[in-house]
């Protein structure tokens, strides 16, 4: 895989043209940028930092741009009947649901020890934040941006606070209605513009009947905002095809084996499955381009081997004047085009020219 060294394309030039929006000092995401790749671990790591360590190896190996996890404060996020909800099955961590995501949760030091390990190996260390919290324990870990999760797109006191923290928030509205998605950004919009709307369908794994790609160009022409596709499909064509239609941010999921216990892993990409998915957007973007016809320096060999130019369809004895029906087209293509006849045409050879020969103006006067 080539390294996308400088951007050469830009996405949605159909559209109105929107700011690029500062993740880190040396990381944009805009139409003139490269597709920002998250790989989503969220809870993928089962409450295991040697797993979770194991995951950003992946990700930086594979060179995607981030790493997302999801921090949630329990007693925050669950009324104490949800909490002591019997929660049993073959993806349970504990006998009720309250005890199972308690038993998933990584404590903010080990969200600081995970982002110092990301960075040290280049790769961008957020998280959905899921309640305030969760908020403040973020931003002691010190990340540069925020994912909201489209179950809290209707939380608009969390966004209202998340939002003061004034870092891009990536929104997924996968459960939610237009109204609900217009009131979530003017919340955010309230304290700042550097908001990434995601297409998204709840649903996991998703069939390819609900992704609904055409999505994401009726959200930036409704509410003018940069637009995502956070994926749950299984498989690796959506994220291309999404980035090749203008996201300029694509989320997918991660794990180190789908068979892993844990409701998220079945519909996870595996290592292999990433580094497909990064490889096959990063060569995309290269071959979409910039839109500007040109001929490759690399194929000039083969123009010249294969193209046709002006040669003689007859012998043309010294001082013949050349007329159209003495030439014909023949490779190689090294000699005049069919439009440059003019410059030889009505001519008098200056020498005895034999047929099938290629011509020049040097042949004429």
């Amino acid at each position: 895989m080539e390294e996308l060294t400088q951007v050469i394309y830009k996405k949605n030039l159909d559209m109105k043209p929107l700011p690029n929006i500062k993740v880190t000092e040396n990381r944009w995401i805009g139409d003139d940028q490269p597709c920002f790749i998250i790989a989503e671990v969220g809870q993928n790591h089962n409450g295991d930092m040697a797993i979770a360590r194991e995951l950003i190896d992946n990700i930086a190996f594979f060179k995607a741009d981030a790493v997302k996890l999801c921090k949630r404060h329990v007693s925050s996020e669950l009324t104490k009947e949800a909490y002591n909800m019997p929660y049993y099955g073959p993806h349970s961590f504990g006998e009720t649901y309250g005890k199972h995501r308690e038993f998933l949760e990584l404590s903010k030091e080990q969200y600081k020890e995970l982002k110092h390990y990301a960075e040290n190996k280049k790769v961008i260390f957020f998280a959905s934040a899921s309640d305030m919290q969760s908020v403040d324990d973020l931003e002691e870990v010190g990340v540069s941006l925020y994912k909201v999760a489209s179950r809290d797109l209707t939380n608009l006191p969390l966004l209202d606070y998340m939002a003061r923290q004034n870092k891009p928030v990536i929104l997924s509205c996968g459960m939610d209605s237009m109204e609900d998605i217009g009131e979530a950004l003017d919340t955010i919009r309230h304290h700042h513009n550097q908001t990434i709307l995601l297409q998204c369908t709840s649903s996991y794994p998703t069939p390819y009947r609900d992704v609904n790609i055409r999505v994401m160009d009726t959200l930036r022409r409704e509410f003018d905002v940069l637009v995502g596709m956070s994926d749950h499909t299984i498989g690796i064509m959506v994220p291309v095809v999404t980035a090749a239609l203008g996201a300029v941010v694509v989320e997918k999921h991660v794990t180190l084996a789908r068979h892993m216990k844990g409701t998220d892993h079945s519909c996870s990409l595996e290592p292999e499955g990433l580094r497909r998915v990064v490889r096959d957007i990063r060569n995309m973007e290269f071959a979409l381009g910039d839109g500007v016809k040109r001929v490759p320096a690399g194929i000039e060999e083969a123009r010249a081997k294969l193209q046709r130019s002006l040669v003689s369809k007859v012998a043309i004895p010294k001082g013949t004047r050349l007329t159209e029906q003495m030439l014909c087209l023949k490779s190689p293509g090294t000699g005049l085009l069919w439009r440059q006849r003019g410059t030889i045409v009505d001519k008098v050879a200056r020498r005895d020219i034999p047929s099938d020969v290629t011509l020049s103006e040097e042949d004429f006067e």
